[in-house]
């Protein structure tokens, strides 16, 4: 039967073409949403209500412009948890802190895979690989996920204290320059990207950044601001549509091309840089050293650099934006930065210049402030 039909339909298309392209024009898109259609059906979670969405699109247009207050009015209508369609992948929206915390605290364990994307995933990151953040679960995440935290056990973490110590002295001296004492105003933004940086170097590669007019400084920051941004929701139709991955001419892949050439420049040169000084024997310790020698770890060059993407997009990523708006809160609460002071004074003279790395943390009030800034 299907032998037939094929042979109908060539010949068709040998004695009319022309009318066979017209048919072909209008079948083509017909057939492809259809079975886009019905390819989200399927995907989509029966357990979970949700807002219908367009054809071939979904609810990528709804949440385009300002996602939050549309999850909000969608969740009057169907409850804390309801799932969304971006194209042809169902989303699940959890829209409540009491929801959040039954799915995300009790069944963690469930969520540690990550979903891949064809922009961030295949793209971007076929050289290097992708963070511990963004991996499918698989025994390569579990022995990459191992790896980190030897190093970031309490033990390791203590022989990065005098890291700690360089790095944010150098930040609130930069502060004390560039601000004139605090008799001009000046944008923090740049301080603490340098900050960020310096302390994931120092600590994944123990290398410093000493400048923000370092040219690598530049480089990283403005790679690594361009890479987060294909993590973007909405940013990426191409992850959601794939017929627009067929387009030869995608600036999104071309981009993505060129942050995945300019990223791998660097993390060589941090890498052999490291290995240079390993074979000296003068490297500082760090953690991507301190993987290197654990040879219960015993990852691959690919999942070494896994963990060193982790430390350097996380730090950029997590770091910058907790140190902005920390920076934000007491620039606003004068009576904050009062009460800090008068707590660190009771513990320190105005003599010191940083607190005992064996303090343990007891300054109370400190220790509740940068929670509160953490949380």
């Amino acid at each position: 039967m299907s032998s037939r039909l094929i042979a109908a339909a060539w010949a068709q298309a040998v004695h009319h073409p022309l009318q066979t392209l017209l048919i072909s024009i209008i079948l083509v898109p017909i057939l492809y949403v259809a079975s886009g259609e019905l390819s989200r059906r399927r995907a989509r979670i029966a357990a979970f209500e949700g807002p219908p969405g367009l054809p071939v699109v979904g609810n990528i247009p709804d949440i385009k412009y300002n996602a939050a207050e549309k999850y909000r009015e969608w969740s009057q209508i169907y409850g804390d948890v309801y799932q969304i369609q971006l194209g042809e992948i169902p989303v699940i929206v959890v829209n409540s802190a009491k929801s959040a915390r039954v799915i995300f605290g009790q069944f963690s364990q469930a969520l540690s895979s990550r979903p891949v994307f064809y922009t961030f995933h295949k793209v971007l990151s076929n050289t290097a690989g992708t963070t511990i953040g963004t991996s499918p679960f698989s025994d390569s995440l579990k022995r990459r996920r191992k790896g980190a935290a030897s190093a970031l056990n309490k033990p390791a973490v203590t022989t990065y204290i005098p890291h700690l110590d360089v790095e944010t002295l150098a930040f609130v001296k930069e502060g004390f320059e560039y601000g004139a004492a605090g008799t001009q105003g000046v944008d923090p933004m740049p301080m603490i990207q340098r900050l960020s940086l310096s302390l994931s170097l120092t600590l994944n590669w123990g290398t410093r950044m000493g400048s923000r007019d370092d040219p690598m400084f530049h480089e990283i920051t403005d790679v690594e601001e361009d890479i987060s941004k294909f993590r973007s929701t909405t940013g990426n139709l191409q992850d959601y549509i794939p017929l627009l991955r067929l387009n030869p001419f995608s600036a999104g892949s071309r981009r993505a091309r060129e942050m995945r050439g300019r990223r791998d420049v660097y993390l060589k040169k941090l890498n052999d840089d490291l290995d240079e000084r390993m074979a000296k024997g003068t490297h500082k310790p760090c953690i991507q050293a301190n993987i290197i020698q654990d040879k219960e770890a015993a990852l691959n060059k690919e999942e070494l650099t896994s963990i060193s993407l982790t430390m350097l997009s996380g730090g950029l990523d997590t770091l910058t934006t907790l140190m902005a708006w920390s920076i934000a809160l007491l620039a606003q609460r004068p009576d904050i930065q009062e009460k800090a002071i008068v707590e660190i004074r009771k513990m320190y003279s105005e003599k010191e210049m940083l607190c005992d790395p064996e303090d343990d943390m007891k300054c109370t009030y400190i220790v509740a402030l940068f929670k509160e800034c953490l949380r």
